[in-house]
C-alpha cells in the first residue's frame, strides 16, 4: 500500500497542466453516462462470458454500433483522416467505461495502432478505415521473450518484406491491419501489413479469456514503412494511458461490487460492512481507486497538452493503475468470502483482467524502472 501511494509524489509536479484541465467537462460526463448505458445493455456479464468462449472474442455487431452510433473508433483520430478530432481525455472516458464492464472488444488494439499511424510519417490513408469501424487493427511489438521494449525488437524488414515472429499480439487473430515493429538498416520502424491473410496466425492460451492474444509469423510478408521509432514509442505511451484508464474502470467496479455486498451480507446479526476491519479494507480500496483516477486524468491531460512529458505520465499511470486494479480485484474476492472464489461470481472476471493488464505492454516494474530513468535516478533510459 505504501509503495503504491508513494509513486504518486514525483511525476505529478511541474508538468504545466492546469488543474482545471484534468477535470471532466460536462460533455465528457455526458459521454461517460451514454457509454455506461450502452455497455450495460451490450456487455452485461452474461454476454462477456459468452463472447470470451467464441473464436472471435467480440461481437461484430456491437463493434459496428460503436463506430456507427457512437463514433468511438474515430473519436481521437484527426478530422482530416475521417475522425472526430478529440483527444486522450475523451478516450480515457471510453476506456474507463469499457474496463468497468470488462468489454470484450479489439478496441484497445485498434486505438494503439491508430496512434502509431497518426504519429508516423506515412500510413495516414489507413486511418479512415479505422475511424469508420471497417478496419480492426493491432500493433505487434513483443516477440517470444515477451519484451515490449522497442530496443529488443529483432524482426527484420528488407527488400519489401518482413521476417521474424511476433507474440502476445493483442487481437492479432482478427486484425485486418497489422502494424509490425521491425528493424531495417536505419533502426526500428513501424511497418504496415495490409494483407493480413498472408500472415501465419495462431491463438495463445491466456489467463484472461476476455482478451485474446496471438502469435504471428512474418516470414516473407509484404509490408510498407509507416513510421519510425518515435511513432512506435508514442503508440506504446498512448496504450499505457488507455490501459490505465481501463484499469481504473475495473477497480472502481470491484470497489462498488464489494461495498454493495458488504451492505447486504450479514454475520452475527449485522451487515459485515459495519465491522471495523471490513471498513478499513474498503477505505484502502477507495484510496487506491481515487489515486488511480488522478493518475489517469493527469496522464490524459498531458497527452493532449504536453506530449513531450507523456512518457513519464504514461509510465506512472500504467504502473500505478494496473497494480491498484490487481489489489482491489483481489480484495473484492477476499471480502466476498466463499462466493467470490466461485466461477459463477463475476469477481473472477475482473481479477483475471487485472492480472493480464499488469503484464500487457510491460510489467509495472518495467514502467517504474522507466520512470526512475526519466527522473534521472538511474543511468539508462529503460523502456517498457
Amino acid at each position: 500500500m505504501t509503495g503504491l501511494c508513494g509513486m504518486m509524489a514525483w511525476p505529478l509536479q511541474d508538468t504545466s497542466v492546469e488543474a482545471a484541465q484534468i477535470m471532466l467537462t460536462e460533455e465528457q460526463r455526458e459521454l461517460r453516462d451514454a457509454l455506461r448505458r450502452f455497455f450495460a445493455d451490450r456487455s452485461p456479464a452474461a454476454e462477456v462470458r459468452r463472447l470470451m468462449e467464441t473464436a472471435e472474442g467480440h461481437d461484430p455487431k456491437v463493434w459496428a454500433q460503436m463506430a456507427g452510433q457512437l463514433g468511438l473508433q474515430g473519436l481521437a483520430i484527426a478530422e482530416e483522416h475521417g475522425g472526430a478530432g478529440f483527444g486522450m481525455r475523451e478516450l480515457a472516458v471510453v476506456f474507463e467505461e469499457m474496463g468497468r464492464a470488462v468489454v470484450c472488444s479489439p478496441f484497445l488494439a485498434t486505438i494503439t495502432a491508430a496512434a502509431a499511424l497518426e504519429a508516423g510519417e506515412g500510413g495516414h490513408d489507413l486511418l479512415p478505415g479505422i475511424a469508420d469501424g471497417t478496419t480492426i487493427a493491432t500493433l505487434a511489438v513483443a516477440e517470444e521473450d515477451g519484451d515490449w521494449d522497442p530496443g529488443a525488437v529483432s524482426a527484420a524488414f528488407a527488400d519489401g518484406v518482413l521476417r521474424g515472429t511476433k507474440s502476445f499480439v493483442l487481437d492479432g487473430h482478427v486484425a485486418d491491419l497489422v502494424l509490425v515493429a521491425a528493424r531495417d538498416a536505419d533502426g526500428v520502424g513501424v511497418y504496415a501489413v495490409e494483407d493480413a491473410a498472408a500472415l501465419a496466425r495462431s491463438n495463445l492460451p491466456t489467463l484472461d479469456q476476455t482478451r485474446k492474444l496471438a502469435r504471428i509469423g512474418l516470414d516473407g510478408v509484404a509490408a510498407r514503412r509507416v513510421g519510425g521509432e518515435d511513432a512506435l514509442r508514442r503508440a506504446l505511451d498512448v496504450a499505457a494511458v488507455a490501459l490505465a484508464a481501463e484499469s481504473l474502470g475495473g477497480a472502481q467496479r470491484t470497489l462498488d461490487m464489494t461495498v454493495e455486498y458488504a451492505k447486504v451480507r450479514h454475520q452475527f446479526g449485522r451487515p459485515i460492512g459495519s465491522f471495523q476491519a471490513i471498513k478499513h479494507r474498503c477505505a484502502d480500496m477507495f484510496v487506491l481507486v481515487e489515486s488511480a483516477r488522478s493518475a489517469v486524468l493527469h496522464a490524459a491531460a498531458v497527452a493532449d497538452e504536453n506530449p513531450e512529458l507523456l512518457p513519464a505520465a504514461a509510465a506512472l499511470a500504467k504502473a500505478y493503475c494496473t497494480d491498484a486494479y490487481f489489489h482491489t480485484a483481489g480484495e473484492a474476492i477476499q471480502l466476498h468470502g466463499g462466493i467470490g472464489f466461485t466461477w459463477e461470481h463475476d469477481a473472477h472476471l475482473y481479477f483475471k483482467r487485472a492480472q493480464s493488464s499488469r503484464q500487457l505492454f510491460g510489467s509495472p516494474d518495467r514502467y517504474r524502472e522507466r520512470l526512475a530513468a526519466l527522473a534521472g535516478l538511474t543511468g539508462a533510459g529503460a523502456a517498457p
